[in-house]
């Protein structure tokens, strides 16, 4: 039996007053999910996470069943991957965002006002390849405000803090060592340097000096976190016998298949809220399960509409989703997964460490009548943990359970 795994980002929620206090997925119409619900089996489940809230590096390798507690490299590594940079044992990559600060190092704004690829690319063309003490910055964009800062040379740790607090209208957080060594303090020290250096850079660039005049944000600052090293790890063809691959046009996605040795499929462009984005990515998958036995589809709009409070774009991409997902109905000899990384509430803006809901069709009837956080409960899945989730899923292909 085949597998196809659909994360929706975030799906879950939080009740919305203005929705009537249901949640974007309880609020949403959505025949083709409930009906995926009503013929198959429900549940929820326990993240599995390693800082005070889920980030989605470590909830995907939890949903795949590696402890992140164990493999976690650090998320820089993965947008690496995903950006297809091959790093060096000894590279020290990092995630990062172009930001905005204001004369007190105060950041007004995480995204730079979520500023355009190509805009991104232009000021990173500025900024690249700056060498400090024979450490040289290399950056790689991923898409919007989003690259890749990868610092090369000898000897570099990947122990270090962030500058990045996630939050705004707080003080830029200071790089330090996490722990006691020279390599970690070098790697703090040349880091800020770095930073200190293209914050100069960028402040007296032309686009930043329009955007200012226009009222908008400035891609003053380089914020990054998420330091890591690559290290071995067993792939998931080896842990589970399964030939798999991923559609999926985010880097951190796409770059933790490809670090399990999942095979990356191409998936058409296009506007990634669009219904037409949604069909042609179901229809890659259609495609892909043709040749591997595990097909991952990660789909990113429901997390990015709930982190900026937009419930009601989260509710309507919901039904697009929904309605992209018709053609898989019809498949025969497939287990269909239908689950999250994690929660993003719309009211807080923010991930949330609230259970997540999973549907699972093809192995199994409760008969509950719509996909919500709420009936998930009532699910004869009951509730799991995002390490143990594989394990039952390919139980359910072999009918052990």
């Amino acid at each position: 039996m085949k597998i196809i795994f659909i994360v929706a980002d975030g799906l879950g929620d939080d009740p919305v007053p203005e929705l009537g206090n249901k949640t974007p997925l309880e609020a949403a119409n959505t025949p083709n999910l409930d009906y995926l619900v009503k013929n198959g089996i429900c549940g929820r489940m326990q993240q599995i996470f390693v800082g005070e809230s889920p980030d989605s590096d470590e909830t995907h390798f939890s949903l795949f069943g590696y402890n992140p507690n164990q493999y976690l490299v650090g998320r820089g590594v993965f947008e690496a991957f995903g950006v297809n940079f091959k790093l060096k044992p000894t590279d020290v990559a990092l995630r990062a965002n172009f930001g905005t600060v204001n004369e007190n190092f105060i950041v007004t704004d995480r995204r730079a006002g979520r500023i355009t690829s190509d805009q991104t690319e232009g000021l990173l063309k500025k900024i690249d390849n700056i060498k400090i003490n024979n450490i040289k910055f290399i950056l790689k964009l991923v898409y919007g405000h989003r690259f890749v800062v990868i610092m090369r040379g000898k000897p570099l740790s990947e122990k270090i803090s962030d500058s990045d607090s996630h939050k705004v209208n707080v003080p830029l957080q200071e790089v330090k060592a996490t722990e006691d060594t020279i390599n970690a303090q070098n790697t703090a020290d040349v880091l800020t340097k770095f930073l200190e250096k293209t914050h100069e850079i960028l402040k007296n660039e032309e686009l930043n000096k329009e955007r200012k005049a226009q009222g908008l944000p400035e891609a003053n600052y380089v914020l990054v976190r998420g330091a890591g090293v690559i290290k071995e790890v067993e792939s998931f063809k080896e842990k589970y016998g399964l030939s798999a691959c991923c559609v999926s046009r985010g880097a951190v996605y796409r770059g933790v298949a490809k670090f399990l040795g999942m095979d990356l499929v191409k998936e058409k462009g296009g506007d990634p809220f669009s219904l037409e984005y949604l069909q042609d990515k179901i229809k890659a998958v259609k495609r892909a399960v043709k040749k591997y036995d595990f097909v991952f589809c990660h789909i990113k709009g429901t997390d990015t509409l709930a982190e900026d409070g937009n419930y009601l774009g989260k509710r309507d991409f919901i039904e697009k989703i929904d309605l992209s997902i018709a053609p898989l109905l019809k498949m025969k000899d497939t287990l269909i997964v239908v689950t999250a990384d994690h929660c993003t509430s719309s009211v807080q803006k923010k991930h949330s460490a609230k259970d997540v809901p999973v549907l699972i069709y093809g192995a199994g009837c409760d008969g509950i009548e719509k996909f919500s956080e709420k009936s998930c409960e009532q699910g004869n899945f009951g509730i799991t943990t995002q390490l143990d989730l594989m394990g039952k899923i390919i139980r359910l292909t072999r009918k052990e359970v």
